[in-house]
């Protein structure tokens, strides 16, 4: 049997990251992926291989903003290992029905006097929003770089700047009072607080929506923190696409003397007669033997109820098995992915287009109610294709090494349900999508950008359709949830994904959590694995991290 210290369940980008720091630090690491590829949702890869030999395509994540609140990229010098991000500006664009337009730069001066050209007033009120999100950021981020029940680790990463922000934010009682009052809330109800115009509303509505609820859906208010990120620290990608991330930490991960294992999908976590996780069984039956842990960078889920015999998570945890069942939330919302080669960029006449608008990301959003609706029906198990919305980039026009010169590539996200209503049984995995469901309801999105930018049905060379269910057997999401669970504030820091489980720890002494359904959640920004290693070194040697720990935090208020 192989032996490593460490073997790791999925190679998605936490699990890459919680490896990295791990290989530094002079563990041995294995990482297990079922897929023929590592990367998880973090992965570039020709799809039209065939039809457009030479396209490239980000077949999940794009836009990266959360990795530029942590310190991931600086403390593994990504850079030596060939990532290079370019950082997008514009930042947003949005065409409005009425012939108005959102045109978001990475500079808050110019986005001001975008929004000035209709709207003194919501020019004005935009800059002080802004600034309040970016102090809440700056009050909070310190919180996402730890683990969430390690209170030295958390106070370690305040500096000067995030205490003067968080007593802006909540210094005395009406200043907390109102704070609290904003994280409970929903999205729809803080821009109504703050703004007028609906062409301005609306793109701030669907950005807030990217955590996968509705406008409306009380305690997701942060969300509408989602566009001040991309003005500080600014929305970016990486040259080559979301995969050159993967790719990098790959790199970094061979250097060190880590193994990377794909079509290895695990089914089964070993563990001994002292109740301790000792390796993992993969497809097949080989069996590979982790001497200190063993890490999941999947769902917990999954993870428990399908890796973990059932009789030993009894004995750890006589509760789990039933509150992993009955209390994690997935609301049935999920996307529908299409991506295409084109042979120009769309081009959005009626609205002073200029290419330049299209680094950054475009968004269908014609009012926050049509935001509204494509996600409530979705969670409904409707499909809200009548009208849909979207968002989506044209990343060829801050990357041109993504497709043959001269052409472009485009990614659209469609939010969809999952599991379609009343088409239980049927379909892929019994969920009610068909591949003829799937175009159809792809050809209904390409009209409704074909309203806004008539020229992109004629530049379509090809196109992929990925629908919801395939996607979430792709990535091995359960209910096709890339986040693994929602990220509503219930289900978020210490109680994500439950507070028996949030600290990265479980009830099985060496088995471990990390990924998007651990704190802080979902999307690219490596966190999750970060914080994940230091609480399994932590566990290894724990009186002389604590010191070590310690002493960092005297030398940083010193």
């Amino acid at each position: 049997m192989e032996s490593y210290d460490v073997v790791i369940i999925g190679a998605g980008h936490n699990g890459l990251v919680c490896a990295s720091y791990l290989l530094k630090a002079g563990y041995t690491v294995l990482l297990l992926e079922a897929r023929s590829v590592p990367g998880g949702a973090a992965t570039t890869e020709e799809a039209l291989r065939d039809e457009a030999p030479g396209f490239k395509f980000n077949l999940c994540a794009i836009d990266h903003e959360f990795i530029h609140l942590g310190p991931v990229v600086e403390e593994l010098e990504l850079q030596k290992y060939g990532l290079e991000y370019l950082f997008c500006d514009p930042v947003v664009f949005c065409p409005h029905p009425d012939g108005k337009y959102f045109l978001g730069h990475q500079s808050i001066e110019k986005t001001c006097a975008e929004i000035a050209r209709y709207s003194d007033r919501d020019a004005q009120k935009y800059a002080e929003f802004t600034d309040y999100w970016q102090r809440v950021t700056s009050a909070i981020a310190p919180l996402f770089n730890a683990p969430p029940q390690s209170i030295v680790d958390i106070l370690g990463n305040y500096r000067l700047e995030n205490l003067q922000n968080a007593l802006s934010v909540v210094g005395g009682v009406n200043k907390t009072l109102d704070w609290l009052r904003n994280m409970i809330t929903s999205p729809e109800d803080i821009l109504n607080e703050w703004f007028d115009s609906e062409f301005l509303k609306a793109p701030l509505a669907r950005l807030a929506a990217e955590l996968g609820t509705p406008p409306s859906q009380k305690t997701t208010a942060i969300g509408a923190m989602m566009m001040s990120l991309r003005h500080n620290p600014g929305m970016a990608r990486p040259k080559g696409g979301t995969g050159a991330l993967t790719q990098a930490l790959l790199k970094l991960v061979k250097s060190k003397g880590g193994v990377v294992l794909c079509d290895q999908p695990v089914q089964q976590v070993l563990i001994d007669d002292n109740h301790r996780a000792v390796g993992v069984k993969v497809l097949g039956g080989k069996e590979y033997r982790a001497n200190k842990g063993v890490i999941s960078n999947i769902d917990a889920q999954r993870l428990f109820l399908q890796m973990v015999d059932s009789s030993a998570l009894d004995s750890a945890d006589p509760n789990l098995e039933e509150r992993l069942k009955r209390r994690i939330v997935n609301n049935n919302e999920t996307i529908l992915k299409i991506d295409c080669a084109l042979s120009e960029v769309p081009r959005f006449e009626a609205f002073n287009h200029q290419d330049e608008y299209l680094i950054g990301t475009v968004l269908i959003a014609d009012s926050v109610a049509h935001v509204e609706q494509a996600h409530a029906l979705a969670q409904m198990g409707q499909i809200p294709d009548s009208d849909p919305s979207l968002y989506l980039d044209v990343p060829t026009v801050l990357d041109p090494s993504m497709a043959p010169f001269g052409k472009h590539t485009l990614w659209i996200e469609f939010f969809a349900p999952y599991q379609i209503a009343g088409a239980e049984g049927t379909g892929f995995n019994g969920t009610g999508w068909t591949d003829e469901l799937k175009n159809k309801v792809a050809d209904r999105v390409i009209d409704k950008l074909a309203d806004y930018a008539p020229n992109i049905k004629q530049a379509i060379i090809a196109r992929r359709v990925e629908s919801p269910a395939e996607l979430g057997a792709r990535l091995g999401a359960d209910k096709g949830n890339y986040y693994h669970i929602d990220m509503t504030l219930d289900q978020m820091i210490f109680l994500r994904p439950l507070p028996e489980i949030a600290n990265y720890t479980t009830p099985i002494k060496g088995l471990f959590l990390t990924g998007a359904g651990t704190h802080p959640g979902g999307s690219i920004s490596g966190m999750p694995g970060r914080n994940c290693a230091r609480v399994f070194m932590n566990s290894q040697q724990p009186f002389s991290h604590k010191v070590k720990d310690l002493i960092n935090y005297l030398k940083s208020v010193v």
